[in-house]
């Protein structure tokens, strides 16, 4: 595959203007769940955070913390090479090349990708236990359950085979370092495979539901752990994203337009 596979490319605005991010104008499109993983991913200025973003996609989530975070350094992980070369585009475009660089690796082979790369010694590996901060927006559906995209990225991007949520959770645990965060963001009805997953290797985990307004079901989940940790689960006070109309909540306002960390 080539860049020219992805067809047209959007040019798009995130972080009120402080990144432009290009993406391919069909198929799966990255939006406010990114920017509110990267928000939420507990990465800090003056801290030495090492970044893993899984299944980056164009990287948005990995790029926004970039941004945020001025001395983060961020391993884009992505297994299309179509969306690698425009994630490894956009981390240029926005001068943020010398922080943040791209792998390709397919997540759902677990931690056997990572070990594999690092025998390999191609020198574009992932480093088992390296990361601060490992963080992933998984595909949303099961193969084989709903209709299938047509376009190809697009089913890479929002399907995954059955376990394979399983295999990113042993992936994101391979990468982690000791004490190392993890943060996924996901549907609300993937909660119980993501504590299955997560915590046979991540303890102190907090569950913060997201609704979309006011006393409506949460549609999606942020769930944040700590390797090595033995501390019991925690279920956060949900966060509303919506006030009156379709305006956003200031809090959330700040996260998509100012690049703020979401305090959680």
């Amino acid at each position: 595959m080539n860049a020219a596979e992805a067809g047209a490319l959007t040019d798009d605005a995130f972080l009120g203007g402080a990144l432009a991010i290009l993406q391919p104008a069909e198929g799966y499109r990255a939006g406010l769940d990114a920017v509110l993983l990267a928000a939420a991913c507990g990465a800090q200025a003056g801290k030495g955070a090492r970044v893993l973003d899984a299944g980056a996609g164009v990287g948005v989530a990995g790029l926004c913390v970039a941004r945020r975070v001025v001395d983060a350094h961020v391993t884009l992980v992505e297994r299309e090479p179509v969306l690698a070369e425009i994630a490894r585009r956009n981390a240029a475009r926005n001068e943020l090349e010398a922080r943040v660089r791209v792998v390709e690796l397919d997540v759902a082979e677990g931690g056997a990708a990572i070990n594999r790369a690092q025998a390999g010694g191609s020198g574009e590996d992932v480093p088992a236990g390296a990361y601060t901060h490992v963080i992933a927006n998984p595909p949303y559906y099961a193969e084989g359950r709903g209709t299938r995209p047509p376009a190809l990225l697009k089913a890479a991007s929002h399907q995954m085979a059955d376990g394979a949520l399983d295999q990113w959770c042993r992936f994101l645990a391979t990468a982690a370092a000791s004490d190392g965060l993890v943060t996924i963001i996901h549907r609300a009805d993937a909660l119980g495979a993501l504590l299955d997953g997560l915590a046979r290797r991540f303890g102190a985990l907090r569950v913060l539901p997201l609704h979309s307004r006011a006393g409506e079901a949460a549609h999606r989940v942020i769930i944040q752990g700590r390797k090595g940790s033995r501390a019991p689960l925690s279920l956060l006070q949900g966060l509303v994203l919506h006030g009156e109309g379709h305006a956003f909540v200031p809090t959330i306002d700040a996260v998509l337009r100012e690049g703020a960390a979401l305090d959680w």
